[in-house]
């Protein structure tokens, strides 16, 4: 897809995003030079394009938020969403902090820490992008997921190893029957929290 089909009518909003992480992103070593060139295709429509499976108005939380990938552009495409990014570092969750203010992104927080030192639980959905291994993400992400609610991880072609790997890790941290799906080429593993 399209920057300008994934962002619609908030597609400046989306540039400005762009630019922050191609030139403050990429001086302060969140974004790697190689992947400057690539930023639109490969990390902003790549996780806008997850908003699809996101019901209106839902509680997310994106864990290990970084530059703010996939939870800023998340922000972005769909303003009804109420996005918490979950960020342990200074320096990341002080941009994201920055990026918040500049771009005028009501609908998101802050929080510095660690996903399993943040008291806010009950989140509609937990996402993440290259953060660990599908067990320990599990272990972090469904304790703050509503029961009902799911962890939307986004993940590379290994996907299937990992499941097959860390499929009791993920059930002894409450999840259900994961699925993985293609949403516009972007592949995530879907696992609801069932206790």
């Amino acid at each position: 897809m399209m920057p300008e089909e994934v962002f619609g009518e908030r597609f400046s909003l989306a540039q400005a995003y762009h630019q922050s992480l191609a030139e403050v992103g990429s001086v302060r070593g969140f974004i790697g030079p190689r992947e400057v060139p690539r930023l639109w295709e490969r990390h902003l429509v790549n996780c806008a394009v997850i908003n699809s499976l996101m019901p209106e108005g839902a509680r997310i939380a994106d864990v290990g938020s970084g530059a703010g990938l996939p939870g800023i552009p998340l922000a972005i495409a769909r303003p009804d969403l109420d996005i918490t990014l979950i960020e342990p570092l200074l320096k990341r969750s002080t941009y994201l902090g920055e990026v918040k203010e500049q771009l005028g992104l009501d609908n998101v927080t802050v929080v510095r820490g660690r996903a399993e030192e943040v008291p806010a639980k009950g989140f509609d959905i937990v996402t993440s992008r290259a953060v660990a291994p599908l067990g320990k993400l599990a272990r972090w992400s469904l304790p703050l997921v509503r029961k009902g609610g799911e962890m939307i991880a986004m993940k590379g072609e290994s996907v299937h190893e990992e499941l097959a790997r860390d499929a009791k890790d993920i059930q002894k941290a409450g999840g259900g029957k994961a699925t993985v799906e293609v949403v516009d080429g972007t592949t995530v593993i879907r696992v609801p929290r069932v206790n």
